[in-house]
């Protein structure tokens, strides 16, 4: 069964959710603060995290950087704002989507079983290696080594960089990318997101962010996997 925690201090949006949520047969825990929320968390540990930007003592962007410290667990982002930079700063800090005020339950039911779904064809993947098991991803366990060193990836960035690593050498446009981890059809953000992603990826993986080895830049068009494979890739 899903657990999902709230963190939102309308306690009218938190009812609404917990009923919609409920519906879906998921377990649903909340708080109205920040404090409540990062402790929740941390007891629970749930699947999934509902989390509002503007509560009344820490900011959303604080406790989305506390979370992703030592957690990959999903998390949409809710807020009034709606400009471009603010979904920026949300991706920045490991969001892996970003809903405005006001939205539908449906809506935001329908982008969360989409992320799950990202999830779970990860999840039954096999690995892959590259450069002499210098980059090794582990589909199963959701773990990426770079140079024997466990690297710590969203669950977003994960079904990037995987789903380039399928095809090394192949250029994948924003746009590609972007359908590729937005499949659920409601991804209402910009290309820029993607660059937002890649910088991340890069600043965890690379040893050189200015030469990239692995996540290359395609001027004018998008990126590629530059990794060599250790093995023939075979559809998965």
């Amino acid at each position: 069964m899903l657990k999902v925690m709230i963190v939102e201090d309308e306690e009218a949006i938190i009812d609404v959710l917990q009923a919609y949520f409920e519906k879906e047969g998921w377990t649903v825990y909340s708080a109205t603060n920040g404090a409540d929320g990062l402790y929740f968390i941390k007891i629970f540990n749930p699947d999934f995290v509902i989390l509002d930007l503007m509560l009344p003592d820490i900011s959303g962007e604080e406790i989305c950087r506390e979370i992703r410290k030592d957690s990959d667990v999903p998390i949409i982002m809710l807020t009034a704002k709606a400009a471009e930079e603010n979904r920026i700063a949300g991706i920045e800090l490991g969001a892996d989507d970003y809903i405005v005020k006001p939205f539908s339950s449906r809506e935001l039911v329908a982008r969360m079983k989409g992320i799950l779904r990202r999830i779970d064809r990860v999840s039954t993947s096999n690995e892959l290696t590259f450069n002499n098991h210098d980059l090794i991803i582990k589909k199963k366990e959701h773990e990426m080594i770079v140079n024997g060193k466990v690297i710590s990836l969203t669950q977003l960035e994960f079904k990037l960089i995987m789903e380039m690593a399928k095809a090394p050498g192949i250029v994948f446009s924003r746009k590609k990318l972007l359908m590729i981890i937005q499949d659920d059809g409601y991804y209402e953000g910009y290309e820029r997101c993607i660059d937002v992603h890649i910088k991340n990826i890069r600043k965890k993986i690379e040893e050189d962010t200015r030469k990239p080895k692995y996540i290359q830049t395609v001027f004018g068009i998008g990126y590629k996997f530059g990794g060599q494979p250790d093995a023939e890739i075979i559809a998965f």
